[in-house]
């Protein structure tokens, strides 16, 4: 058995989260689930985990969740920085304010997160902190422009960051799923329409909505698999890609000319 580590696991309540605390508390290690609602993760303190109670686009909430481990644990070893959510809308209908917001939970929470348990990590001279990306940030959908941004800026913020850390004896990992069956697309369907269902880009729109149905995609079970896997590893690679299209669309996105791509996600959404 791998040895225990104390892992911090945001965006625990649902999907990914969930699915990735209970894989390493059943792998052994001490895991603190931690999302807004602690409610939805009884489940992780059924197992033998821990659920807290944490907002990323608060300050006072996420000092105060990493403070609480400390003081429990001593350290924190895996911090798996997974709360996010999309907007989805026209870059002409979505409101600014609403982009904003995409961008303070998707990248800038997790940046202050990381920042949180960066001392102690450099203090014990080990740490792992990984990052929940997405096949959307190498391609691009139709008005999806706000979400596939933070996923660019979290690929960026990562790459940077390994480079920072590796001399402290710290590995940064990109986990970066393709599509997953975990309520998504439902929402996806329901803010294209909210946003964009009723002016210039309503034909996009529809178009988007219905090619997204609902229970399309591979169980969270797959990316928490990889993560645990990441875990688990005395060198972890720098990114995985798993669960359906992740490694297809990648790969196409990379060999195909712009136009001939851009034709490609035209006709897949509808």
């Amino acid at each position: 058995m791998n040895e225990s580590k104390v892992i911090l696991v945001t965006g625990a309540s649902s999907g990914i989260g969930l699915a990735a605390a209970l894989k390493l508390v059943e792998a052994g290690h001490t895991v603190y689930g931690a999302a807004r609602r602690t409610g939805p993760m009884a489940s992780i303190a059924a197992a033998g985990g821990h659920a807290l109670s944490l907002d990323v686009a608060d300050e006072a909430s996420m000092t105060a969740a990493v403070d609480e481990i400390l003081a429990r644990e001593g350290r924190i070893d895996v911090l798996v920085n997974n709360a996010g959510y999309a907007v989805y809308g026209a870059v002409e209908d979505v409101p600014i304010d609403d982009a904003r917001r995409q961008f303070e939970v998707n990248l800038f929470g997790l940046a202050r997160m990381t920042q949180l348990v960066l001392p102690g990590m450099r203090a014990q001279k080990s740490g792992t902190i990984i990052n929940i990306s997405s096949m959307g940030a190498v391609i691009y959908t139709p008005l999806g422009a706000w979400y596939h941004a933070t996923k660019h800026a979290v690929e960026g913020f990562s790459d940077c960051l390994r480079l920072e850390t590796a001399p402290f004896g710290i590995d940064v990992v990109i986990v970066a799923p393709g599509a997953i069956d975990t309520g998504f697309n439902e929402i996806l369907g329901e803010q294209v329409r909210a946003a964009s269902g009723d002016g210039p880009y309503a034909g996009m729109a529809d178009g988007i909505a219905r090619t997204a149905a609902p229970g399309q995609g591979s169980k969270p079970s797959v990316i928490a698999d990889v993560i645990a896997e990441a875990v688990a590893a005395r060198r972890p690679k720098t990114r995985y890609r798993a669960g359906q299209y992740g490694r297809l669309l990648v790969f196409l996105r990379r060999a195909l000319p712009d136009r001939l791509f851009d034709k490609l996600v035209a006709r897949f959404a509808g």
